[in-house]
């Protein structure tokens, strides 16, 4: 454990000393505030934050591949992934600190979105029931990107190849959310169950679900074995 929390230490303080995330934040926070109150603000809108979190799985789509590229990448670029792998740590701990140097990233922009519920709360009356369950599942999804963020990264040495692959799998899981108002009724359920956005929505309603708690963590456990397990065929070379 010893060993996670200083992989993830160290991960989140390069992430305080680039300007790679205060740019990705910021254009975030900005993006998603304008969609928000845009739609807040039109005649008849309720004083809710439906609209907020609808938005949510593709911004994080397209933000996270930029903040977990070059997680794994550029330590095989720069050629001191193999020093990592000589020091007393296992991959796993590897992968698993650096899933959590993102994560606790994706943790603080949630946590600068909390002025938007504030703000509907002061204009009328909130839901903090289903609030406090949308960003709960905010965070599960968070991770879920993360996770295929960082097995994408420990495929290739180059940061745009990973982010590209890890934009292009979370939007085809996003993209079966979108489609299964179009898909025939026998492969709706089957889209709906590996949608991204789906899940996030049944818990974004105030529902919290075991099986859409189980599809996130098995989405990021999948993704951080592949990570672990390509980190490991190196050892192999």
């Amino acid at each position: 454990m010893r060993n996670t929390m200083a992989i993830a230490k160290r991960e989140f303080q390069s992430y305080v000393n680039s300007p790679i995330p205060y740019i990705l934040v910021t254009a975030y926070i900005v993006t998603a505030g304008y969609m928000f109150f845009k739609q807040l603000f039109m005649p008849g809108a309720q004083a809710d934050m439906r609209h907020f979190f609808e938005n949510m799985p593709l911004l994080f789509c397209l933000i996270i591949p930029f903040i977990t590229m070059r997680l794994v990448a550029e330590e095989r670029r720069e050629g001191t992934l193999e020093l990592l792998l000589t020091m007393p740590i296992t991959d796993w701990q590897l992968v698993i600190g650096k899933f959590l140097a993102a994560l606790g990233l994706m943790g603080v922009l949630l946590l600068l979105t909390v002025a938007f519920p504030i703000t509907v709360a002061s204009l009328g009356p909130l839901d903090k029931g289903v609030t406090v369950a949308s960003y709960f599942g905010a965070l599960l999804m968070s991770g879920a990107f993360v996770a295929i963020g960082i097995m994408a990264s420990a495929f290739t040495r180059s940061q745009i190849v990973a982010a590209l692959v890890a934009f292009f799998i979370g939007f085809a899981l996003y993209l079966l959310g979108a489609l299964m108002g179009v898909l025939p009724p026998a492969l709706a359920p089957i889209a709906a169950g590996l949608s991204i956005a789906a899940h996030f929505m049944n818990i974004a309603r105030g529902v919290i679900d075991t099986r859409d708690v189980l599809y996130y963590a098995s989405v990021i456990f999948v993704c951080l074995i592949v990570a672990q397990t390509t980190l490991d065929s190196r050892r192999w070379r």
